[in-house]
């Protein structure tokens, strides 16, 4: 049983939105005409406002709610015309027709219209059916549903529309060259004049993201802490972890926002949840309200599976016939997604993170190949493609060669299969390097678990790696998910309802003008920081406390990079501070980053296909320098008592930008709302061209110094974690912190695997095969 722990405030906080008043604005009279004053529901008002910012605007976003019905419409409708109004009989010649009305049968070609039933006909067979009756109902009930709430947030858009032109100054048609930076720069400044937030006289970042993200922080913690989502152990695939949007849907429907879920309303808890007494009772009442949910879940199953179906025939089908590859191509999975995000990240923070991560993953991923598949494949592949060929030589022959029957089936299923045998087929002219591979992923997702350090080789490895970057084949997982959903809800999630419950009381603190927050969420490392993540000696968090795998660091460093002008709590800026001072000493003790960045081309051919000039240039070079050192490609400078590390060229690239790690001495800041950050650039970029620099406007280059910063304290923090771990003891790591004394570098296990790889055979000078451009994935929905 995990520790018990009492719910706490933070400071007294009267409900910042007395229950039952669910008005999106409350527009004040009195005073300045068109003001906002006291905003009774600020999670929805924030909310919306940044999804109205990422969604483009409000045309944007009419014409996709618009089209979100016109699709559901299309689909329903359609698939109840082939279902019932067409003759396949007649459409695939099984019965002649006979157009003339004599005795004997016409031979003439079929039409379409031949196929396709009269109205009466049609309806008839409609009527006939009590199932088909039974799926158009609930369809109907579904989209008349679907299309009041459309409607109510159209509304409510129209105002968030209002309110940027009028309270921000931002017009709609301009939208698009406004960062979200400088959204929320307006919105803090408008608070000092208006009064949206009663509360609280002063606004901050953190209160923003808080609102906005207060139940994601809440499923991000509890996935850090391994609470979700289900596991299981399944013979022959391994562990397997099954989050589907269907589950989360059904997840937050418990925890945050349905009947009888943990909250109350949009931004509190309900107070039983926070008495310890009253623990065991309410942990009854969610394993009970788990099992109805279950079983209305398995009540709607067929209705939930037919859609489902029919809508990833309609997506996926055309792009099957057309790209069998995408098959093969991945992405990152919902479970990945919750076990990479930082906390108080947005959505598109973490999908530009990710996308920058998604080629060196699947290169990482690529770099596994069976021998024994292989061979298969190889064989399959000239068999099929054998007859493949004898087929198409045919046509070109003779074209009446198509009216045979079947095929033209044949000749795409034999395509299909030779296309998917090709990609189980490794270039033969590649050399992978997965150490490099890894550290790289690694640089822009920030984060794994510490036994893939000089184990990337490993198969392990790539099973854990591929529970978060999974293949397309996801389709299949939302396909089951009408089935499997209900499963886990009645039998498997109610013996974690003890815990879920004790999570929410012990991780829950009440913050004046934001209301009842994930702990986590706070960035206290005070709290909740891990020793083992350099924060021993400022942290008072027991094991129980801990964030796991430095996640409270990392999420305190990519906030604070983020939002240079947010002020941390004391414990965190002393963190922050005392970090900056390591990251200088380390850079003393490393070759100049000038000379660290002179090789990044021979680094960039190593680990990236990308140009030097851009950011994965400059990690290319700061990951490729311990094999440079190791393997005599460069040599060292002998002031140097030992070969640069990892972690040391990290630091003196880090210690050489002009926009270091924020700390207590920040330049002063402005309240002009189009300011939305003390970020400054360097002169000189360290990582961009002069023709890249003249191409960015400044919001943009202000992302890509802050992106490539983030990636480069990544990697240091994961260095200085593992150097901690194989050396000194926990309290000598924290009085190493707190008194600043210099601490010579040295090579962890996965400098040390990667040294070792230069050292035993000679280093490819390039080599990876292109990779084709990334898909777009979908982003995240969020509840209302």
């Amino acid at each position: 049983m995990a520790e018990q722990g009492e719910y706490h405030r933070l400071e007294d906080l009267e409900e910042d939105s007395p229950p039952g008043e669910e008005e999106l604005l409350v527009h004040v009279t009195e005073g300045l005409q068109d003001s906002w004053h006291h905003i009774k529901n600020l999670d929805n008002f924030f909310t919306k406002i940044y999804h109205f910012h990422q969604k483009n605007g409000f045309a944007c976003m009419m014409l996709s709610d618009v089209f979100e019905l016109v699709q559901f419409l299309f689909v329903v409708t359609f698939s109840t015309f082939l279902l019932c109004c067409v003759e396949y009989d007649v459409l695939f010649a099984n019965r002649p027709l006979n157009h003339t009305g004599g005795t004997a049968p016409d031979r003439s070609k079929v039409t379409l219209p031949d196929a396709i039933l009269p109205a009466p006909q049609c309806a008839q067979r409609i009527r006939a059916s009590g199932w088909i009756i039974f799926l158009l109902v609930m369809a109907a009930a579904f989209w008349l549903y679907r299309l009041v709430k459309v409607l109510c947030s159209l509304l409510r858009y129209w105002e968030i529309r209002t309110f940027y032109i009028k309270a921000l100054n931002i017009p709609s048609e301009g939208l698009c060259n406004y960062s979200w930076q400088e959204v929320q720069a307006r919105l803090i400044s408008l608070q000092r004049q208006q009064q949206m937030c009663v509360h609280k006289r002063e606004l901050t970042e953190l209160d923003i993201y808080h609102r906005i993200l207060r139940f994601k922080n809440y499923t991000v913690a509890m996935v850090n802490k391994s609470l979700l989502p289900v596991r299981f152990h399944l013979p022959l695939l391994g562990p397997i972890v099954f989050l589907t949007q269907g589950l989360k849907y059904n997840l937050e429907l418990l925890l945050f926002w349905g009947p009888g879920s943990l909250f109350q309303n949009k931004w509190s808890l309900r107070p039983q949840c926070k008495r310890a007494g009253a623990r065991r009772e309410l942990a009854q009442r969610l394993a009970r309200t788990m099992v109805l949910v279950g079983l209305a879940n398995l009540l709607l199953c067929p209705c939930v599976l037919v859609w489902q179906l029919l809508y990833a025939f309609f997506s996926y089908a055309e792009v099957i016939k057309r790209e069998p590859s995408s098959l093969g191509a991945r992405r990152w999975s919902l479970y990945g997604r919750h076990y990479l995000r930082h906390f108080n990240e947005l959505n598109h923070e973490l999908q530009a993170r990710l996308s920058r991560g998604y080629k060196p993953a699947t290169k990482y991923m690529n770099s596994f190949t069976s021998p024994l598949l292989t061979v298969l494949a190889k064989n399959v592949g000239f068999f099929a493609g054998s007859i493949l060929a004898v087929l198409i030589v045919l046509t070109v022959y003779d074209e009446d060669v198509l009216t045979v029957q079947h095929i033209l089936t044949a000749i795409t299923l034999l395509g299909l299969v030779v296309t998917v045998a090709r990609s189980f087929i490794p270039d033969e002219h590649t050399v992978w390097c997965p150490e490099q591979l890894l550290q790289r992923v690694l640089a822009h997702i920030h984060y794994m678990p510490d036994h893939w350090q000089g184990n990337a080789s490993r198969s392990e490895t790539r099973s854990e790696m591929a529970q978060l970057f999974q293949y397309k084949v996801f389709i299949l997982e939302e396909l089951l998910s009408p089935i499997l959903t209900p499963l886990i809800l009645i039998f498997a999630l109610p013996s974690r309802a003890l815990d879920i419950v004790d999570f929410f009381r012990n991780f829950t603190v009440e913050v004046v003008g934001v209301g009842d927050i994930c702990s986590f969420a706070q960035l206290d490392i005070r709290n909740h920081g891990n020793p083992q993540w350099l924060s021993a000696g400022q942290t008072e968090a027991s094991v129980y406390q801990q964030a796991e795998n430095g996640k409270t660091e990392l999420s305190l460093m990519h906030f604070a990079i983020t939002n240079p002008r947010w002020q941390p709590p004391p414990q965190s800026e002393l963190f922050l501070s005392q970090l900056k001072e390591k990251v200088q000493q380390d850079a003393a003790a490393a070759p100049p980053a000038q000379r660290i960045l002179a090789e990044g081309p021979l680094g960039t051919s190593l680990l990236s296909e990308d140009s030097a000039a851009a950011p994965d240039g400059l990690l290319a070079s700061v990951l490729a320098r311990p094999i440079f050192s190791a393997s005599g490609l460069v040599s060292w400078d002998r002031r140097f008592t030992q070969p640069c590390s990892t972690a040391s060229a990290a630091a003196s690239v880090l210690a050489s930008l002009a926009s270091s790690l924020p700390g207590p001495a920040r330049g002063p800041t402005t309240d002009s709302p189009g300011c939305h950050s003390d970020r400054r650039l360097p002169e000189e970029s360290l990582f961009l061209s002069e023709s890249r620099l003249r191409s960015l406007s400044r919001s943009a280059l202000i992302t890509e110094v802050a992106s490539a910063e983030m990636s480069l304290h990544a990697i240091y923090l994961h260095e200085l974690h593992q150097q901690q771990q194989q050396g000194p003891g926990p309290q000598a790591v924290g009085v190493w912190m707190a008194t600043g004394a210099p601490k010579p570098p040295s090579m962890t296990a996965g400098s040390a695997a990667r040294a070792s790889q230069a050292q035993h055979r000679e280093m490819p000078l390039g080599g990876w095969a292109e990779e084709e451009e990334e898909e777009e994935e979908e982003e995240e929905q969020t509840t209302t």
